[in-house]
């Protein structure tokens, strides 16, 4: 495969488009390397192009000539094609330099910084490696009036895949090896011995059943993939056509598909029933041929906005007073079961929701409950307290799940935000441990920044069970226990806050300093000098390095 240009390391990247992007931005721009000051990594990643300049072609085979061996050296380089209109400004994304390997750079790196550098890395060096060989055998097996058909396949010639063969991890490597219908179960893709005419003895027969299944919904990469074969955006608007949509409340993501909300639908069926030719992606398409052309001198730009403006600008006019404004709310066909005026589908703060047209006489509003909706919009977990679908649902302070049989069951679920999107947390576990202020039971609760212990009888009880770490406080004697900020970031304190405010940002250690003696040490991990251990007082210098413990 080529090395990458945006869209396709958008699609590899296991993080959201934007997150992605974002990393990519602090590799191009550059991270501290010791004795080489701030190094870019990889070269600009708003890019369509798959071009490669010959130096850096040159040093990639020089490369694989000497970690793999001169039979991984195609005899001339590999050369890809930029699909058409690409706008060649800027080479494919590569690595800017052989000589900063992803293990050299990554006790600098983040865990983010270091996945994605990893990831552009051997794609670069795989787009400069021969194809993987394979052996493949095909038996059929013949069974009364029955035809069966199993394959296998042995690697011959490792290629391009021994790069990936050190870390199978990235999820940007090509499935290669047995597949088919009836392939062999045991994953190692090998057929035993076979001659021609042998009698076979049925060990399993698994009966399957399968149906046709609906296309997925998009995830963010799919989306991506979407828009580049369709010819809409360019690789510096990816990102942010994808990342609107969400922020506008058109789409969530739940387990990483993205799924349309109620507002969004009413907006599409707005805008093609008032815009029909604007929102076609044909339309789309050919202005973006169009601005090629402009940029190619193939056209004027004065010709082409005329073209494109004059329409519209008639358009804009007609729908002024033919659309809808739903603001005001789109009537619904129903009637208020307070007034019997006509309800209206009417736009929130927290997303649609029904209003009685008589307002302010009549201050009605209700659910919108439709089957398909509330189903696209449910948690996989049903009210544990009457069996009903939990649905995804914004209040005052963000997104939460409730039970769709509100207000007859007032259940609600907090949600945990992921990269992944949204998800229920998991319902409070109850512990024998009593509560030592009120004697209820503590509950295992999810918070904000994971799992945390607590009194089941919250707000009435707010006691909150602290991590201790098994060292006492030099101050009082209390024990240390873990906290944190506002922000999530630990640190350590006295359990007897606010009667004692000794804290400190690194954890302590139960080892005393060998140089003052003071009770304990504390970890420090900085990506310049690593793992160190250091004293607790400010005025003892004891300072010891460490391995870092393997990941």
């Amino acid at each position: 495969a080529p090395p990458f240009i945006t869209s396709k390391l958008q699609q590899a990247s296991r993080a959201p488009v934007r997150k992605t992007m974002r990393v990519a931005q602090q590799l191009y721009e550059g991270i501290e390397l010791p004795g080489a000051g701030v190094v870019g990594l990889i070269t600009y990643m708003r890019t369509d192009s798959t071009r490669v300049s010959a130096q850096a072609i040159g040093d990639v085979r020089d490369l694989i000539r000497k970690t793999y061996g001169d039979e991984f050296v195609p005899e001339s380089p590999n050369k890809y094609k930029t699909k058409k209109n690409a706008q060649d400004a800027h080479e494919a994304i590569r690595p800017t330099s052989t000589a900063y390997d992803p293990e050299t750079v990554r006790p600098h790196l983040n865990n983010d910084q270091y996945y994605l550098y990893r990831l552009i890395w051997n794609r670069f060096v795989a787009s400069q490696m021969p194809p993987a060989t394979f052996d493949d055998t095909t038996v059929d097996v013949a069974a009364a009036d029955y035809l069966f058909r199993a394959k296998g396949s042995v690697p011959k010639f490792s290629g391009w895949m021994a790069v990936y063969e050190k870390d199978t991890s990235q999820g940007d490597t090509e499935k290669v090896g047995a597949s088919s219908d009836n392939e062999s179960r045991d994953g190692s893709g090998l057929l035993p011995s076979l001659r021609e005419d042998d009698v076979l003895t049925v060990k399993k027969l698994t009966p399957e059943q399968k149906f046709t299944q609906p296309p997925p919904r998009f995830t963010e990469a799919t989306l991506v993939k979407e828009l580049e074969e369709n010819g809409i955006g360019r690789p510096s608007t990816y990102a942010s056509i994808i990342g609107k949509v969400q922020e506008r409340d058109y789409v969530f993501k739940i387990d990483r598909s993205l799924k349309p909300r109620r507002l969004g639908r009413v907006v599409t069926r707005l805008l093609i029933e008032n815009y029909d030719a604007i929102v076609q992606v044909d339309y789309t398409r050919e202005m973006e041929g169009k601005l090629d052309n402009i940029e190619s001198g193939a056209d004027e730009y004065a010709n082409v906005l005329t073209k494109f403006y004059d329409p519209l600008v008639k358009d804009i006019e007609r729908v002024k007073e033919e659309m809808k404004d739903i603001r005001g709310g789109v009537p619904t066909g129903d009637t208020c079961p307070e007034c019997n005026k006509v309800l209206l589908e009417k736009p929130g703060k927290f997303g649609m929701f029904l209003a009685c047209s008589g307002y302010p006489d009549c201050s009605y509003t209700g659910e919108i409950e439709n089957e398909k909706e509330l189903a696209d919009e449910a948690e996989k977990e049903p009210c544990e307290n009457c069996g009903k679908l939990m649905v995804l649902k914004r209040g005052q302070w963000g997104p939460f799940f409730a039970c769709t049989q509100y207000p007859k069951c007032k259940t609600t679920r907090k949600v945990i935000s992921s990269s992944t999107g949204f998800a229920a947390a998991k319902p409070d576990q109850p512990l024998e441990e009593k509560c030592p202020k009120c004697e209820s039971h503590l509950v295992i609760k999810q918070g904000k920044f994971g799992e945390f212990t607590a009194c089941s009888s919250y707000p009435k009880c707010r006691y909150i069970k602290l991590k201790t770490i098994g060292i006492a406080c030099p101050t009082d004697a209390g024990d240390i226990v873990e906290r944190k900020s506002k922000r999530g970031k630990v640190f350590y304190g006295c359990a007897n806050y606010p009667d004692c405010d000794f804290t400190v940002w690194n954890k302590p250690l139960d080892e005393p300093c060998p140089s003052c003696k003071a009770p304990f040490l504390i970890e420090k991990v900085t990506k310049k000098w690593g793992r160190q251990l250091l004293c607790h007082k400010d005025d003892c210098d004891y300072v010891r390095n460490e391995e870092l413990a393997a990941v």
